[in-house]
């Protein structure tokens, strides 16, 4: 925005992101990381992994990867680089055609003489270009055929070194041959000097680019910029020839003398080479490619090839992220577009900002141990994903307790309702306010006046205190039958659900396999699969009726998620005793332990995962010693069956 005379004029944004571009949305790549993470991913690998894959609306790294692989082959089956020579020869043939074509009718000994000169010609191209160089034309096709080759040789020549100037030297006179001439003098002289140090070298740029910038469309600002301007077109040009057969370069160093007619501009493009080698070391001048097509590349056109293919092995590298401190900054976005297009372009953007902001957002933090975990901001989304989908599979249940009872304790629902006599609720001031401002209006008084049928209250309902304990199976058997991510995905709907809609109530996570023990919700998201022994339901029971305990004056819920018989127990010792088939004493534990939480009023829930007949039987003996229920949900419903037995046990 700029301010003019009259107001401000609007334009397009070029001072950094788009200050009204639409906030990245980060909940379906947040839900993806949390998939994985749950699934045994690390933070870290999880976030790798949602670039790599990327997103419902964008490409992610390894679909730009796979894409520049493919540019680059396709350049290789494509084109070959003989276009300069194949052109060269097409020419003299043309030439020599059109010379003997007007010699033939000719039946003096001077067009016989000529005749056998040209038969007399080497078999090789560039030799026979040289042999002709002399020669005086009697056909003028021929002649004009002839300088062709000369004017091209030099066109390519220039050209791939530097990027356009096939273009600029179309139709070149013996002026403009000079000019290039004196350019390239100059610019030895200048490389020489900065090789040397010279004191002045700013200053003899200055004067080089005033005479000779109109060769260099980059606009470098110093020598050194326009060293790396020349030094990659060159090393690129070198590659071209590395890519070539012995004899293709043989013959194109013999015909380069005799671009413009004049073998000045070779020497002086063999002389800058060398410069251009010693000052950037650091380019690639060795290596070479394979072309196999039969769309033929000259010169100029052969050197931007190889600098494409070096471009997309740059480009390669950048979108793997796999050397140390890599980020996706560091891709080359014009790079990108050159070689992919636009929307290749938008994608790399836009997997930039999302990582961006994921980080910015602090959806992960360091753990003591230093390494990376998702936050409690995460957390709490990932559990709103994972409570929605509960709900939606609830069929329309939305979770709350409708309970009779009201009063000045209970929590806000979030309506109101009209004043009755005997209510305890605080007033809903703001529509209390609007009721009593309507009323005087539509009779006509002038001054507000509350009325009893003005006064609304805040609606709540009471809600009972529970005290409950989760208990989960994270013995392999849950890995092996992937029944790992849904059982998360159950905690972390329950967790979310109580955090926000049941404050008050107590909830305790427990996981149990060879051991139990009592996890916070970031513990058991990123719990990883492990290979353990051992279904110690007695050690989880028991740390359940502690937990209970603590808790005398709430509810009682303890729910237990198993897909196997308990074939451990703990020892008086702590050490946890294993053995398959279950012990009798194994079994006589457990069920002690099921005992004291019924005398603590608790009736136990297992949802159980799987048929095994053991398993069946054990459990529907816990839930008739407890007087609870047994659920048998497949593994796409247990979020649902977990939340809606708590709900249940809560009203």
């Amino acid at each position: 925005m700029t301010a003019v005379p009259d107001g401000y004029s609007y334009g397009p944004w070029h001072d950094g992101p788009d200050p009204l571009a639409p906030p990245v949305d980060l909940r379906d790549a947040l839900d993806e990381i949390g998939r994985d993470v749950m699934a045994g991913s690390s933070p870290r690998s999880a976030l790798e992994e949602i670039l790599r894959r990327g997103t419902r609306e964008t490409a992610g790294l390894d679909d730009l990867t796979r894409r520049v692989w493919q540019r680059r082959s396709e350049i290789q089956r494509r084109h070959s680089l003989d276009g300069t020579l194949r052109e060269v020869q097409q020419l003299l043939s043309d030439a020599l055609t059109a010379e003997r074509r007007e010699l033939f009718p000719d039946p003096s000994d001077d067009a016989r003489f000529r005749e056998a000169q040209l038969d007399a010609l080497p078999a090789g191209t560039a030799a026979a270009v040289r042999e002709l160089g002399q020669y005086e034309w009697r056909s003028q096709e021929g002649r004009e055929k002839f300088e062709r080759i000369r004017e091209l040789l030099g066109q390519e020549l220039l050209d791939a070194r530097f990027k356009g100037m096939k273009q600029a030297m179309q139709n070149a006179t013996p002026e403009d041959v000079e000019r290039i001439n004196e350019m390239l003098t100059d610019l030895n002289a200048l490389l020489a000097a900065h090789a040397q140090g010279s004191a002045d070298i700013q200053e003899r740029f200055a004067e080089f680019m005033r005479r000779h910038g109109e060769f260099f469309p980059e606009n470098p600002k110093n020598v050194e910029e326009l060293i790396d301007v020349l030094a990659a077109r060159a090393a690129a040009a070198q590659r071209m020839l590395n890519s070539m057969t012995d004899e293709q370069r043989s013959e194109l160093a013999a015909l380069s003398q005799q671009a413009f007619g004049d073998p000045r501009l070779a020497q002086q493009l063999s002389a800058l080479d060398a410069q251009l080698q010693a000052l950037r070391p650091g380019e690639d001048w060795t290596s070479s490619a394979r072309f196999r097509g039969d769309d033929p590349l000259g010169l100029g056109e052969g050197a931007q090839a190889m600098s494409d293919l070096a471009e997309l092995d740059a480009l390669a590298e950048q979108l793997a992220q796999s050397y140390p401190g890599a980020r996706l900054e560091d891709i080359d976005l014009d790079a990108l577009e050159r070689q992919l297009g636009g929307e290749a372009s938008v994608d790399a953007r836009r997997l930039s900002e999302l990582e961006r902001e994921l980080r910015r957002q602090g959806l992960f933090e360091r753990a003591p141990d230093g390494s990376l975990r998702l936050s409690p901001k995460a957390l709490r989304r990932l559990g709103e994903t994972a409570l929605a989908e509960v709900v939606n599979s609830l069929r329309g249940r939305t979770g709350d307790r409708d309970s009779e009872s009201a009063g000045a304790a209970g929590e806000p629902t979030g309506s109101s309702r009209p004043w009755r006599f005997g209510d305890m609720q605080p007033w809903d001031v703001s529509r209390t306010v609007r009721n009593a401002v309507l009323r005087t209006a539509s009779t006509g008084e002038r001054r507000v006046r509350l009325d009893f049928d003005d006064v609304e209250v805040i609606e709540t309902e009471h809600r009972a205190r529970a005290a409950v304990a989760l208990c989960v199976d994270t013995s392999w058997s849950m890995v092996q039958e992937n029944r790992w991510l849904p059982m998360k995905r159950t905690a972390l709907a329950l967790h979310q659900l109580i955090s926000t809609r049941f404050r008050n109530d107590a909830l305790q996570l427990i996981t149990f396999g060879r051991y139990a023990m009592s996890v916070e919700l970031p513990e058991l998201v990123g719990l990883e699969g492990a290979w353990e022994q051992g279904t110690n339901a007695h050690h989880a029971l028991l740390l359940a009726g502690q937990h209970l305990r603590r808790h005398p004056d709430a509810q009682p819920v303890v729910l237990m998620v198993t897909d196997g018989e308990p074939t451990a127990h703990l020892e008086p010792d702590g050490e946890a005793e294993f053995s398959y088939p279950p012990l009798p004493r194994t079994l006589a534990k457990t069920l002690s332990e099921v005992d004291r939480l019924a005398k603590l009023g608790a009736s136990v829930t297992v949802f159980r995962l799987g048929d095994d007949p053991r398993l069946t039987a054990f459990v529907d003996l816990i839930a008739r010693r407890s007087g609870g229920r047994v659920v048998a949900p497949d593994l796409d419903g247990l979020g649902a069956a977990v939340v809606g037995d708590y709900l249940r046990s809560r009203r």
